[in-house]
């Protein structure tokens, strides 16, 4: 039986759930440990090559849920689960390859443009599940989890079953977090924001 899967940690050193540590990224450069962990997953989604970095890592966060807890999505409606995400960069990262594309390439890159929105990273995930709930994508200069406990609480009242937040920060180094909010918190916006600040934490 596969462990439930409340909250999932990324950064340079690996991939952590619920404090465990499930895969090393061994000190090679993110890219290419995001690389390795999406041929790990066994995933079948060509499209995750021609992905930027924001949405290789939202993409890889959510997968990593699902399969640690395939109970997450197999027992909702399409339009039953939410995604509410933040960082604090936007989509800068690929903002300034873009505009590399053009200054220096002197050929602006479509392939990059696509991905000059942070909100895309939901589009590729909502795509890959074809999930049509609600979806929010917030920048902030920190991890807020007042926005996590507020809009999740409008989110699970407002008919959602499950609501996965991220905070998705890449451009200095890789800090990401996902987590899962349920009908279970929906009653008490102290519990989501008890619940959230606590995975932030660890």
């Amino acid at each position: 039986m596969k462990e439930k899967a409340t909250y999932c940690r990324m950064n340079p050193h690996g991939v952590f759930v619920n404090g465990r540590q499930k895969v090393s990224f061994n000190e090679i450069a993110v890219e290419d440990a995001l690389t390795e962990m999406y041929r790990n997953l066994a995933l079948e989604y060509p499209k995750f090559y021609k992905m930027d970095l924001l949405s290789k890592v939202a993409f890889l966060g959510v997968e990593l849920l699902k399969t640690v807890d395939p109970s997450l999505v197999s027992t909702q409606n399409d339009d039953q689960i939410g995604l509410l995400f933040a960082n604090s960069e936007g989509s800068t990262h690929t903002d300034m390859r873009f505009q590399e594309s053009y200054l220096v390439d002197l050929l602006p890159s479509p392939s990059l443009f696509v991905y000059t929105l942070p909100n895309i990273a939901l589009g590729e995930i909502a795509i890959r599940n074809k999930w049509h709930g609600a979806h929010m994508f917030a920048v902030f200069p920190n991890f807020v989890p007042v926005y996590y406990a507020d809009h999740g609480k409008i989110m699970l009242e407002e008919g959602a079953k499950v609501v996965i937040g991220g905070w998705l920060d890449v451009r200095e180094k890789l800090d990401a977090l996902f987590f899962v909010m349920d009908e279970g918190l929906v009653n008490n916006r102290e519990n989501i924001l008890h619940f959230v600040s606590k995975c932030y934490s660890n």
